[in-house]
């Protein structure tokens, strides 16, 4: 792979490559899509841009706002694009460990964001490698979600609701700092529950919708139930024919 720079997104050239990658990355109709003004006000907030760049071309980014959490100064990702030909090269990995440098340096502790629940790779990824923790679940967080990339949806016609797993990532925690240095994060002993999720969730919205709304219904649920008994999400173990979330006791974690 070509040598990648990150650094922040800064002039006006550079956050239209950021709208492009959207579009090129999510499939999303404009509608959706985070406009430039909406990077630049933030910006002059207290926010940035990572973007991850080959030569002058974007291939990445990661959006980050500042966000305020019982009374701490902490960050928000809003969103992390990759370019389909640099997807699955380690790319998001390396933009996430920017964000979580770029932070520290700010003095934060502190950054959230959020995923769907049904997509195991994103799952591995955020609790696995990066070590966030869950500790909250969010129902039809943003209003009826998109299936099939088209620009018209609703519950009659294709739409899922957008349900998200809250993520909460520690940046000075064990468990992240040693990760970050590539090594493996301590032991949290025995899982007190799983959480089984589909193993092929794209697949199963195009086959059959309904289905798929009674999947989310039930993982619904269980998270729910489970946050309720003061559980924490802190690992995912995608080897089995079925991937499951695993929760743990928050003595364990």
């Amino acid at each position: 792979m070509a040598e990648i720079q990150i650094r922040e997104c800064a002039t006006i050239s550079e956050l239209d490559a950021c709208i492009r990658l959207q579009r090129e990355a999510f499939g999303l109709p404009d509608l959706e899509i985070s406009p430039r003004r909406h990077l630049i006000v933030s910006r002059q907030a207290g926010g940035w841009t990572l973007g991850a760049f080959v030569g002058d071309r974007l291939v990445g980014f990661v959006h980050h706002l500042v966000a305020v959490q019982s009374g701490e100064i902490a960050g928000y990702s809003h969103m992390m694009a990759v370019a389909p030909d640099y997807q699955n090269k380690g790319l998001g990995a390396q933009l996430k460990w920017a964000q979580r440098e770029r932070a520290l340096s700010e003095g934060r502790r502190l950054i959230k964001w959020t995923w769907e629940p049904m997509r195991a790779r994103n799952a591995h990824f955020n609790l696995n490698r990066l070590g966030a923790i869950v500790e909250a679940y969010a129902e039809n967080f943003y209003g009826i979600d998109y299936v099939t990339g088209q620009a018209e949806q609703s519950e009659a016609t294709g739409g899922i609701d957008s349900d998200r797993m809250m993520a909460n990532w520690r940046l000075d925690s064990e468990r992240v700092a040693e990760l970050s240095q590539g090594r493996a994060a301590p032991s949290l002993g025995r899982p007190v529950l799983a959480i089984a999720i589909p193993a092929d969730w794209i697949a199963l919205l195009k086959a059959d919708l309904t289905v798929a709304r009674v999947e989310l219904a039930r993982v619904r649920a269980e998270f729910q139930q489970a946050f309720a008994q003061g559980l924490v999400c802190a690992g995912f173990d995608r080897k089995g024919a079925q991937p499951r979330y695993l929760l743990y006791s928050r003595a364990q974690v």
